[in-house]
């Protein structure tokens, strides 16, 4: 768990993470139960004993207790995202003189993203529901607590609908008259070439990480591409680079990831461009045939949503919860049991995850075929090492969103689970073990429409 940093508030308020609790829980009995008479004796619950239960505090400048409020996952079992929030707490003798309340609010949104959380809860006394607007918040539904009004409220997480805004969505709009792909396939993740089985695909990668880790980079040039003709459920036949950098040195650590990629997957590189003295890039650009290729447009409302996922390695290091390495340490083998995974199943659509993250490539899947879908957080397979609101915004190494009926679900160290369906309408919303309904993207994802 990653602690929140403590936050000064003013000349007055430090709002930091409880290592002593002895303080709030008496300050909780004397609001809850002496004062309101919420509770009769005690107001101490399940959640109080929850080890991942984490209460943030408000102190002066001289360390005495202002108010409280705990946060923490809502079910037991393996935190899938879901978090609430609860107990919130000041002491009379400053209520409202300091926004105390408000600040241990805000902190406790910020914990609870932190940490991963792509839903956070809190039922609020009604009276209290005004407030939690103003900050933000949307009120879900009236409910009832210690037989006293309360109601169901949600702090909006935007965290998957920024992720595909920054990488996906002015794609409509910039490439409106160019219909990539070809009709029935555009936006899919290669290409076909006309008159031929050949499928064509390119990709960069960041000038940033080309600069910082050239070695990964070069892998990255490859492994992006392979899964592109995999999604497509094509066989790779040769690769083609454009490679930029200072100077040679920077060039041969490029190339030399590239080239460790290049034989792990067993394609050829045919040729390509390196120049030198210029700022770091890199390109790649992979051919592959198939006669049967799979497009991401091929979905419709009612088929089922898988994911198949290699939940092995770790993340790599310096993109801890952005990029998981999966892949580096695979052999050919494994490999190749992966990329064929598409080909062999057969599914009616398939798209390989990209940096839109799996819930931003199943909006894209959902987009091109002209409809929606649900994605239940629960059953998505997911390495124990990464919280939910990382695994679904991260690159993943080698990961697949199908639809549709599989004839064969091998895919050599991958593991795959059906966690979804197509829907009517558009955009993407997650479900989570209670049956509620949250909304991740709420439209099209590139702009680019449907595939037909």
């Amino acid at each position: 768990m990653t602690d929140l940093v403590p936050a000064l508030l003013g000349p007055h308020v430090i709002v930091e993470r409880a290592e002593e609790l002895t303080g709030y829980h008496r300050l909780r009995e004397r609001v809850f139960v002496d004062e309101q008479g919420l509770f009769d004796g005690s107001d101490l619950d399940d959640r109080d004993d929850d080890p991942r239960t984490v209460v943030l505090v408000a102190r002066s400048a001289h360390g005495e207790l202002l108010g409280g409020v705990r946060v923490g996952p809502a079910a037991d079992g393996p935190d899938l995202g879901w978090w609430v929030g609860g107990r919130l707490v000041v002491d009379p003798a400053v209520r409202g003189a300091k926004a105390i309340g408000p600040t241990l609010v805000r902190a406790a949104c910020a914990y609870a993203e932190n940490a991963g959380a792509l839903r956070f809860d809190a039922t609020v006394q009604a009276r209290h529901e005004r407030l939690f607007r103003r900050l933000g918040w949307r009120s879900v539904r009236p409910v009832t607590v210690a037989r006293r009004p309360h109601t169901l409220m949600r702090w909006p997480i935007g965290r998957l609908a920024a992720l595909a805004a920054a990488t996906k969505n002015p794609l409509g709009q910039l490439l409106h008259d160019l219909a990539p792909g070809g009709p029935g396939f555009v936006g899919d993740d290669g290409a076909p070439v006309p008159g031929s089985d050949l499928i064509a695909a390119c990709d960069a990668i960041l000038p940033s990480m080309v600069e910082r880790d050239p070695d990964w980079a070069g892998w990255c040039a490859v492994l992006v591409n392979m899964n592109d003709l995999a999604a497509m459920g094509a066989t790779p036949v040769g690769l083609l680079n454009a490679v930029g950098a200072r100077d040679a040195a920077l060039a041969a650590r490029i190339l030399g990831g590239l080239r460790r990629a290049a034989r792990a997957y067993g394609v050829p590189v045919l040729g390509g461009h390196t120049q030198l003295g210029v700022p770091a890039a890199l390109s790649a650009t992979a051919l592959g045939r198939t006669t049967r290729p799979v497009r991401g447009g091929g979905g419709r409302p009612g088929l089922r949503v898988r994911l198949t996922a290699d939940l092995g390695g770790r993340w790599r290091p310096g993109y801890h919860g952005r990029q998981w390495d999966s892949t580096s340490h695979r052999t050919a083998s494994e490999l190749r049991g992966m990329l064929s995974f598409v080909a062999n199943a057969s599914p009616a659509a398939a798209k390989d995850v990209s940096m839109a993250g799996i819930v931003g490539t199943l909006g894209m899947l959902a987009e091109a075929s002209g409809c929606g879908a649900v994605l239940d957080v629960a059953r998505v397979p997911r390495p124990a090492s990464a919280t939910v609101g990382d695994w679904l915004t991260c690159f993943p190494g080698f990961a697949m969103v199908t639809a549709g009926d599989l004839v064969d679900t091998g895919a050599g160290p991958a593991v795959g689970a059906d966690c979804g369906e197509l829907t009517t309408g558009q955009g993407v919303q997650l479900r989570w073990p209670d049956g509620e309904l949250t909304a991740a993207i709420d439209a099209g994802v590139t702009g680019l429409g449907t595939a037909a």
